[in-house]
């Protein structure tokens, strides 16, 4: 039964707590002490149809916190498993309750889930806490993800809690609002396949057609369905990700939504100096989910995917092996197939020649050699400007603009003026003029294809920590706004768009938990 509250705009529905009991625990938030509402996405809230003058109100931001659960709500913490870093381990939400399913004025479904919440049976051990800076971390990147047209979840809103958080030193509290389509993970279906029964594993899957999956009906194998759709979905998304260099950090199966949306922004970041072999992850010593590795990763997961769902594909098991195995089979075809209509775009190409991929790859090799940013390098070619003379930078490879450049700096510059750059620059241009379309239309499909602007790393590092350290809210705003409009080529601060000062110390992310 739906629940609205047309004075505050919440209208929540529980399905997810229809499913069987394994699934979930039925609790609510712990309670902080001093809640101070920090941050709220109001164009997200109108999106939802909550009620902007009362997400003003103590009653919402003790919502936000915890402290208070919505009309409608049926506060739980979900169960599932994971494969973390290739081993199989039995999670659960230990620090987030989802407090139900906002139905939207136009009919969509979200979740809402309190991230840092307290302790839950899923805790295991830990303090169920979350501390600011990586709350703020997640609301920025996943909101420059969606801008940036890449499928996520999403934040509405920051809470600092009043309480120490205790990690390696002692750190502000603070509650995460997240919405998702859903919080239904390929950890999910690896807990049911484990921990329950046939009856179970049917009914999360029957659930997740209905909640994800239009079409299913017409479908003479519904389950084998839902595996090549999750194939189809994650083959695009991570695709996606390698368009704009973006490194997830931590792909692990608990970590990969069902809905085809990127989930858990812990030690994620965006790639400067183009290197497949880019890790930021503390955790991630061997480079199991490196920026090169992702795609790989990718059909690894949905393949642990399959597995979960054998009983469900075929009465006989060696035919749901079978099965299985042909659907996987195709991932890699739909991951290239997706990458390669993402690159031709950002080089301005139309149609399809056999030669294409020997072209991305060749810049790509290029751009390692010379240490040139991926984003920047994408974006000068975007201007139409004829870069084979080394003298029409705009943006001057967006390099770190200091008075001292560094090494990786004069490395970039020469890019530009190497034999390497100007024989592949000519082959390019040849390229393009084998294809009907004008240079104007490159030039506009390619501007559409490649960001102005990301998150950089720096940048959000700094807003962070005058967040954190001094309740300055002024850096993240900007760095928000900016955020935005990626695509936007008329007005790019480039101020966003330089590299970090020169630094012997490689720039690493943490989990946050």
């Amino acid at each position: 039964m739906i629940n609205k509250d047309t004075n505050t705009g919440w209208n929540l529905d529980n399905s997810y707590a229809q499913l069987p009991q394994i699934f979930f625990t039925s609790l609510n938030p712990t309670p902080v002490s001093s809640p101070k509402l920090v941050v709220i996405n109001n164009k997200l809230a109108i999106s939802l149809g909550l009620n902007i003058e009362y997400l003003k109100s103590e009653q919402a931001r003790d919502i936000f916190a915890g402290n208070k659960v919505p009309e409608g709500s049926f506060p739980i913490a979900q169960a599932y498993a994971g494969h973390q870093f290739g081993y199989f381990t039995i999670l659960g939400d230990g620090r987030a309750i989802l407090l139900g399913e906002q139905i939207t004025p136009n009919g969509e479904r979200f979740d809402i889930q309190l991230k840092g919440s307290g302790e839950t049976p899923y805790s295991r051990r830990g303090d169920g806490r979350a501390a600011l800076g990586p709350m703020l971390r997640e609301y920025i990147i996943s909101e420059a993800m969606y801008a940036l047209g890449i499928p996520t979840t999403r934040s509405l809103a920051v809470v600092t809690t009043g309480e120490p958080v205790y990690r390696e030193r002692v750190e502000r509290g603070a509650v995460l609002t997240r919405v998702a389509s859903s919080h239904l993970r390929v950890g999910t279906f690896g807990f049911a396949s484990s921990q329950g029964n046939f009856e179970e594993l049917k009914a999360l899957a029957d659930y997740t057609l209905q909640r994800h999956y239009n079409g299913f009906e017409e479908s003479e194998n519904k389950y084998l369905f839902l595996l090549k759709e999750l194939i189809k979905r994650q083959a695009k998304l991570i695709s996606k990700w390698q368009l704009v260099g973006f490194i997830h950090g931590v792909m692990n199966t608990d970590n990969m939504a069902i809905s085809g949306e990127t989930i858990d922004y812990g030690p994620c970041a965006f790639m400067d100096n183009y290197s497949p072999k880019t890790v930021f992850s503390s955790i991630d010593e061997h480079g199991r989910y490196a920026y090169g590795n992702q795609p790989v990763i990718g059909a690894w997961n949905l393949a642990r995917f399959s597995e979960a769902l054998l009983p469900l594909l075929h009465d006989d098991r060696e035919k749901a092996i079978e099965l299985a195995q042909d659907a996987i089979s195709g991932y890699n075809d739909l991951y290239n197939d997706n990458y390669m209509l993402g690159m031709r775009a950002k080089l301005g190409i139309f149609n399809e020649e056999s030669k294409d991929k020997n072209l991305i790859e060749e810049l790509l090799s290029i751009m390692e050699k010379y240490s040139a940013d991926y984003t920047n390098t994408f974006y000068e070619l975007s201007q139409g400007n004829d870069l084979s003379n080394g003298n029409e930078l705009k943006n001057n490879n967006c390099l770190n603009q200091n008075d001292n450049l560094n090494t990786d700096n004069t490395q970039s510059i020469d890019l530009y003026k190497s034999d390497e750059f100007l024989k592949w620059h000519k082959d390019w241009q040849s390229r393009l003029e084998r294809q009907e379309e004008s240079k104007v239309m490159s030039i506009k499909l390619m501007q559409q294809s490649n960001p102005a602007i990301i998150p950089r790393n720096h940048r959000v590092e700094e807003a962070l920590e005058a967040a954190v350290n001094n309740d300055d809210y002024s850096l993240m705003n900007s760095l928000l706004e900016a955020l935005s409009k990626p695509y936007n080529y008329e007005n790019v601060n480039s101020e966003y768009s330089k590299l970090p000062p020169s630094s012997k110390i490689p720039y690493r992310t943490f989990c946050g938990t």
